[in-house]
């Protein structure tokens, strides 16, 4: 069972990344076995909650991976000894993915990892097993979700943003610019953003004018949404 959560700092998208005590010390997602007694959903919120201290976060099934050559570094080996009662057999992976608000949660190195951080989803070392992959399709799932549900990327904003955070997570996601005009244009027209009589405060440049997303309005046009 492995766990791919995304967050997103206002600039940047980032991954959480635990660094296990095991095997030396090797960065991998928030992941473990599953026991036998407990469904793959709660397996999935028990790993992220004994790893990272993390909790009552929303955790959408991603996909089964199973290539036989998953194990192939010393490390990953060593780690299996270490954890498993037959550390040669095959080893499939659940994985799951999330979004959160990194103003909302703050990770706690707890179980066999030693450390937990986020970093940039587009930078960072290579990961245990085959996690890299693992991110790699959830961010091609994410993307695809934010062209036809903007409700996902509404989870990583404040409850108050401007339309600049908002272009930039999106940016982020997608990982190229947008142009802000026809960007502006596609939200605005939908009437998804709410205005709110409030501005930015003590920022360098104009201050811009805070949204908050219409909820009732999203559940209405849903279907009707893309990017």
């Amino acid at each position: 069972m492995d766990c791919v959560i995304f967050g997103f700092d206002g600039v940047r998208l980032n991954v959480l990344i635990i660094e296990r005590e095991q095997g030396g010390g090797v960065s991998a997602l928030p992941g473990d076995l599953i026991r036998d007694d407990e469904t793959l959903d709660d397996s999935a919120n028990r790993v992220l909650y004994e790893l990272t201290g993390l909790s009552d976060i929303y955790l959408k099934q991603l996909q089964a991976f199973g290539d036989p050559d998953r194990i192939k570094g010393l490390q990953d080996v060593q780690w299996l000894r270490n954890v498993r009662e037959e550390p040669s057999a095959r080893v499939i992976t659940i994985a799951y993915y999330s979004l959160v608000n990194l103003q909302n949660f703050s990770p706690k190195a707890a179980s066999f990892a030693r450390d937990v951080r986020w970093e940039p989803v587009y930078d960072f070392a290579k990961l245990a097993f085959d996690h890299n992959k693992i991110v790699d399709k959830a961010l091609e799932q994410l993307r695809l979700s934010l062209k036809y549900d903007p409700l996902i990327g509404f989870e990583l904003l404040p409850k108050k943003f401007t339309l600049r955070q908002l272009q930039k997570l999106y940016e982020a996601v997608l990982n190229h610019s947008i142009d802000k005009r026809n960007f502006r244009k596609k939200f605005l027209s939908a009437k998804l953003l709410k205005p709110l009589n409030e501005k930015e405060q003590g920022v360098p440049h104009k201050p811009a004018q805070y949204y908050e997303f219409d909820r009732k309005r999203y559940m209405r046009i849903k279907d009707k949404f893309w990017f």
